[in-house]
């Protein structure tokens, strides 16, 4: 059910691959809501997902991008306000890839190539998707920007490798640009910390099935999913959250606060 939150803004999101994508369902649930928006990926990703599907359903178009190119990103921003007729009221950052986990590397025997890579592609993308943004005067005022992470970058998980120190970084930035947006145009920073979710991204990560299940267990409200994930996002775009700044919010059923749980022990 609609209730038109988004009635008549304009935005970007970033990062759908296919149909088990949190970025997914976030452009449906924005479209619900009455957004108009483009849709972008790296042009690699977008070979062997089907954003193109999504664009068509939700008749919005599809800008190929690089979010680790500033010369992409100013493109980007320029054609998509062209299309949507004038500054932009929100983006949501939903990148985050890792060689090293792909290639299942050690933690103790990572490749630093690799490392400089993630971090790239999973946080620092951010920092240039802002700055471009800050740069081209592409927001309007009391806009909304969102980044996925996960509390990796607060807790250990050691399977989820040098993607943690990413997620670290990308939260440090959320506070620090969310001080300069703020204090300039009254635009709005955070990131969400999201329960473990079934998407391709998630399910490369090694013993992820397990961890899945043990949140679920863990949180007493159980796991959130990518819908609920997605209503969570098209709220923080709206105005009934305009005095919510530079916060890491945490959408994971609870588990956030919980030291054991009986379920666990069960």
């Amino acid at each position: 059910m609609s209730n038109a939150i988004l009635k008549g803004k304009r935005g970007i999101i970033f990062g759908a691959l296919d149909e088990n994508s949190i970025a997914w369902k976030v452009a449906e649930a924005c479209h619900r809501e009455g957004a108009r928006f483009t849709l972008t990926n790296a042009p690699v990703a977008m070979r062997f997902g089907q954003l193109q599907k999504l664009g068509e359903s939700l008749q919005c178009e599809v800008i190929p991008a690089d979010a680790t190119s500033i010369e992409d990103l100013e493109q980007l921003l320029t054609k998509s306000m062209e299309i949507l007729g004038g500054k932009l009221d929100f983006m949501l950052h939903s990148i985050g890839m890792s060689v090293n986990v792909r290639k299942k590397k050690s933690y103790t025997d990572l490749n630093h190539d690799w490392m400089q890579k993630t971090f790239d592609v999973s946080a620092i993308s951010f920092h240039k998707l802002m700055q471009t943004a800050y740069k081209m005067d592409a927001m309007n005022t009391q806009g909304s920007i969102v980044a996925l992470t996960y509390i990796a970058a607060q807790r250990v998980f050691p399977d989820y490798s040098e993607m943690a120190e990413s997620k670290s970084l990308l939260e440090s930035f959320a506070r620090s640009f969310g001080y300069h947006y703020g204090t300039s145009k009254q635009v709005r920073i955070n990131t969400i910390s999201q329960s473990p979710t079934m998407t391709t991204a998630g399910s490369g990560i090694s013993g992820f099935d397990e961890f899945f299940s043990y949140a679920d267990k863990m949180s007493p409200l159980g796991n959130a999913d990518a819908e609920s994930c997605a209503d969570y996002c098209a709220m923080l775009f709206s105005d009934y959250t305009r005095m919510v700044t530079m916060q890491n919010l945490y959408h994971d059923g609870g588990f956030s606060a919980m030291g054991m749980s009986p379920a666990i022990l069960e």
